[in-house]
């Protein structure tokens, strides 16, 4: 009995162990995928591993606070601006939904702001108050060919009376004198009145130069057969007495094309204390996809962007003056693409990088140089730019400290929806009496969207993008570098858990981390054939220096200094103290961060604190809030301290 017994109780157990082995190998996949999931958290969240690599943190907002996250800024008060307008959705734009977050990263909290237009694709800078300038953004969104039903385009008004300008509502209606047709304009224009032109000689009267508008028009009704194919003059309908023989309209073709987005003139600050949008007066052009630059006098640069019949504005660029609120254009004309990435030099130049985000012809403004605002062709390029055809969608970055004048443009891809993107970094020192570019360190892939923060230790944190346009294939790339500007080198790092293309950016935080946010796949999957969505996580990188030991600290102190003035701020940690850096706040946008600038400070050491230096230099110091950080002989950076230069 006891022999049999034992047979059937072997013969169970031999029986379990074919099920299990069974079911093994059926599940092997995933007991082998949960396994290394499971092994893959624990040795990232080791701490040796986070003090090499660093470690990322995926931040979740409650569902009624999400959006579609297109800029984001860093304000004085250490909270974040986070801008969608529409958020590139449709639906929307169309129901005038338009969406503006402010989140404090300490506290966690998170307000809704009142957004007055549609900010979805605008230019910003932070300014010498506090206050954030944003300009431009979104009046209609792109139409492809074969979702127009009406014919439509660029109407010009002509006004030819030199005594006063003319407005002309929306649901204005011009008539064709060849072809009768007539099409209704969309938007209401201002068209100033006519200039009288003297002959120089004689002084005796020549002509009127007629005034110019630009409005976009529809035909009344759909169909190919309201289309037009030549230039026609056009009656404006409702004018009375001497304004219908002044005033008139010139068309090209009215067609059924694809219409691009078209952009808008508004103007706003942000007040990051009253947490409020602040109307300003309007710029002189529509733009939609601009670039912000402040200069060294204070006023802010605006360049490139698609107008309000979505055309390239051909390179009027114009100023702002923070102490007017006006706009005044340049006496320099240059046309670049959309978001091109444009510095302040030390020197009083401006420089190009060749980096944009894309809209405009191949051929105009996309070789990198420098540039004098005031003076009549002086324009320089640069050369050496490796893959210099593949600089759309790149990410250009100003290396640490600012005093070295040193640039770093990183990845890139084809003009428009070109599969082709790079794994070259560049570098130009713009010190040299005659610069040009040197390959960096390459990256694993070919690059698209790549964010990129300075960090307070002297390094670049480097992640993202992906190797297609607009993570196409399911190209993301999740890795992430960080760059010694010190050494040149450059090593991989902890990676993102969260994909980031088009639509993304980066901010360095006052406590050493930095975050993540946006990206805008057009497809989610391999083969393309499912609709993309908008990632509206937010991701916080901590750096290896903050896993090295205590950060120093730094307390007290003056809020503002003056340039060539000093400061002596506590610290516990002085003997250990070896840097002082003034880090300007990232406003950033489309892989494009003009305002990020870290300059160097002198810094003497006493028993208890150290005392800071700013360089005189208006061109390196820009007016405005910075983040000052010491950094000890660990390389672990204090908190910031929020400090106003004048």
């Amino acid at each position: 009995m006891k022999d049999r017994s034992s047979r059937r109780r072997a013969r169970r157990i031999a029986i379990g162990a074919a099920v299990v082995i069974a079911l093994a190998g059926m599940n092997g996949p995933w007991l082998w995928r949960v396994g290394s999931e499971k092994y893959h958290d624990y040795k990232i969240n080791k701490p040796e591993y986070k003090a090499d690599n660093g470690h990322w943190q995926v931040v979740n907002f409650p569902e009624e606070y999400r959006q579609n996250t297109i800029h984001a800024a860093l304000l004085h008060t250490g909270k974040i601006l986070l801008v969608a307008g529409s958020g590139n959705n449709q639906k929307n734009f169309d129901a005038k939904k338009f969406d503006t977050r402010l989140w404090d990263p300490v506290k966690n909290t998170i307000k809704k702001i009142k957004t007055p237009v549609d900010l979805f694709c605008t230019g910003h800078t932070q300014l010498a108050n506090g206050n954030l300038l944003i300009a431009g953004g979104t009046q209609r969104y792109e139409k492809l060919k074969g979702d127009i039903t009406k014919a439509g385009g660029l109407m010009v008004v002509h006004n030819e009376d030199p005594d006063k300008p003319i407005t002309l509502p929306a649901g204005t209606k011009f008539t064709g004198k060849k072809n009768g047709k007539t099409f209704v304009s969309k938007d209401p224009v201002v068209v100033e009145r006519a200039k009288k032109v003297f002959d120089k000689a004689t002084g005796a009267f020549v002509r009127n130069e007629p005034g110019l508008g630009r409005v976009y028009v529809e035909a009344q009704q759909s169909g190919t057969k309201h289309e037009t194919g030549t230039q026609d003059n056009y009656r404006v309908q409702g004018l009375k007495g001497a304004a219908t023989r002044n005033t008139y309209g010139i068309a090209q073709k009215l067609a059924l094309d694809k219409k691009d987005f078209q952009g808008i003139k508004d103007a706003f600050e942000f007040d990051p204390v009253a947490e409020k949008y602040i109307k300003v007066d309007p710029m002189n052009e529509a733009r939609w996809y601009p670039t912000l630059t402040t200069l060294s006098d204070g006023k802010v640069l605006s360049l490139s962007g698609l107008d309000e019949i979505g055309q390239l504005v051909p390179g009027k660029n114009e100023l702002y003056d923070p102490k007017t609120k006006k706009w005044t254009y340049t006496k320099q004309v240059r046309q670049f693409p959309t978001y091109p990435a444009v510095f302040q030099l030390q020197s009083g130049r401006l420089f190009y990088s060749g980096s944009n985000a894309g809209y405009g012809p191949d051929d105009v403004g996309r070789k990198p140089g420098t540039w004098d605002l005031e003076t009549k062709g002086s324009w320089k390029g640069i050369p050496g730019m490796s893959d210099p055809n593949l600089l759309e969608t790149s990410n250009t970055v100003e290396l640490p400290p600012a005093q070295d004048q040193k640039y770093m443009v990183i990845g890139g891809g084809g003009v428009g929806e070109s599969k082709k993107s790079s794994k070259k970094t560049r570098i130009v020192d713009l010190l040299e009496d005659d610069p040009k570019f040197e390959d960096g360190p390459e990256l694993e892939k070919g690059t698209r969207y790549p964010q990129a923060s300075t960090l307070p230790d002297d390094t670049v944190l480097i992640s993202g993008g992906s190797e297609d346009y607009r993570g196409r294939g399911d190209s993301n790339i999740k890795q992430a570098r960080i760059y010694d500007a010190k050494t040149g080198n450059m090593r991989r790092v902890a990676d993102p858990e969260v994909g980031r293309n088009y639509h993304s950016g980066s901010i360095l935080l006052p406590d050493g981390r930095v975050m993540f946010f946006g990206s805008d796949s057009l497809y989610s999957d391999k083969a393309n054939t499912k609709p993309g969505e908008f990632e509206q996580r937010i991701e916080i990188y901590t750096p290896p220096y903050l896993y090295q030991g205590s950060q120093p600290t730094l307390t007290g102190g003056p809020k503002e200094i003056k340039r060539g003035g000093s400061g002596t701020y506590k610290t516990q940690h002085a003997s250990s103290i070896k840097t002082a850096r003034l880090i300007r706040p990232s406003a950033s946008t489309h892989v494009t961060d003009i305002d990020q600038t870290s300059v160097a400070l002198d810094l003497k050491k006493s028993a208890n604190g150290v005392t800071v230096t700013i360089p005189k230099e208006r061109s390196l110091v820009e007016s405005g809030w910075y983040m000052l950080f010491v950094t000890d002989d660990q390389g672990t950076p204090s908190k910031a301290q929020w400090v106003h230069i004048p």
